[in-house]
């Protein structure tokens, strides 16, 4: 069995990325003056344009290695879910609703009825976040890409008296994780690592799920826009957290200088044990590759917590505290995460 599976010895190095993109955005220096400005919200989750007294934000992302499990399953009707997913979850956290996306596939040979399928899950996703699909582009790029991407981007607005910036967490503040339906879209190319070195396929099934380990990686990623948006009118929510790639140091975007004790961390589910196992893989590195059960974070304040949860619903709960320092602990794992 391999021992100490890690996401960097499985193709992806997070430092290296972050690295990456500290070069590239380090290039980036032009801004527009006047109506259509920038506005500045340092380690967001989306891009935001001044619009008058609206905001409106940008934000894009893909569906990553989850399209080869895909590909391997012959299933491509919910990778569409989770394009729209990792896009308006990203666009909530700043209190913004999504009003409408583009799509872009690139593909090395033209495939009407796999992009039938991945259209039936982009309607789908549209639907769940009351979303307009409004363009997109297929593009046939056989001597770039082996098999297909597929990746979109949002907009979404929000009056600007009601954007959540993060500036108001501060310690005393209460850390409501909301649960994942699965993997969500994030840490795949180490569960697939993990799957080939065992002598696995996607198609195998495995002690402890209740279905293949393909159809378990295939569950599409939760899109929690209509009961994130519900609670903002009636609470004191102070900031707001998508937990995607690195894990639990999404937190650490926040607000610089305060940080997160949890106590009482989401329980996992069964798929996440299963990888764990059979890759040997710490629960540091777990925790900050996949989600580990929560799927998404919210920050209020500690008078709040217990109608934000009543009022948020399905599964959700009060897992810590925001306190003093710029790091994310885990006691009951022995786990501390550091801003990159």
């Amino acid at each position: 069995m391999p021992k100490q599976m890690t996401y960097a010895k499985a193709g992806v190095d997070i430092d290296k990325k972050s690295d990456s993109i500290a070069a590239l955005v380090g290039q980036l220096a032009f801004r527009r003056k006047g109506f259509g400005k920038p506005l500045k919200l340092e380690g967001h989750f989306a891009g935001l344009i001044d619009f008058g007294d609206m905001a409106l934000t940008l934000c894009t992302d893909g569906v990553g290695t989850k399209l080869i499990v895909a590909g391997e399953m012959r299933k491509w009707d919910t990778v569409g879910i989770d394009c729209i997913a990792m896009n308006v979850n990203d666009t909530i956290c700043a209190g913004a609703e999504p009003i409408a996306f583009v799509d872009y596939i690139a593909m090395d040979k033209p495939d009407s009825k796999v992009t039938a399928q991945i259209g039936a899950g982009l309607e789908t996703g549209a639907r769940m976040a009351n979303m307009t699909i409004v363009g997109g582009e297929i593009a046939v790029l056989p001597e770039i890409v082996n098999g297909l991407d597929l990746a979109g981007t949002c907009l979404g607005v929000v009056e600007k008296k009601r954007l959540i910036t993060g500036k108001d967490v501060g310690p005393g503040d209460v850390l409501i994780g909301l649960p994942s339906t699965g993997v969500h879209s994030n840490g795949l190319t180490l569960a697939r690592k993990v799957v080939c070195a065992n002598g696995l396929t996607m198609k195998s099934r495995v002690k402890g799920l209740r279905r293949s380990i393909g159809a378990e990686l295939l569950q599409p990623t939760e899109i929690y826009v209509g009961r994130v948006l519900d609670i903002l009118d009636d609470f004191d929510v102070h900031g707001m957290a998508n937990i995607t790639g690195g894990g639990l140091r999404n937190l650490l975007r926040l607000r610089k200088g305060t940080g997160f004790e949890i106590d009482a961390p989401m329980r996992p589910h069964p798929v996440f044990g299963v990888l764990q196992e059979l890759g040997g893989i710490s629960d540091k590195e777990m925790y900050q590759t996949f989600n580990m059960g929560m799927g998404f974070s919210i920050v209020a304040s500690d008078t709040d917590s217990d109608d934000v949860v009543k009022a948020l619903g399905k599964g959700a709960k009060v897992i810590g505290r925001a306190v003093k320092g710029g790091c994310v602990k885990v006691p009951s794992l022995s786990i501390e995460y550091n801003r990159y």
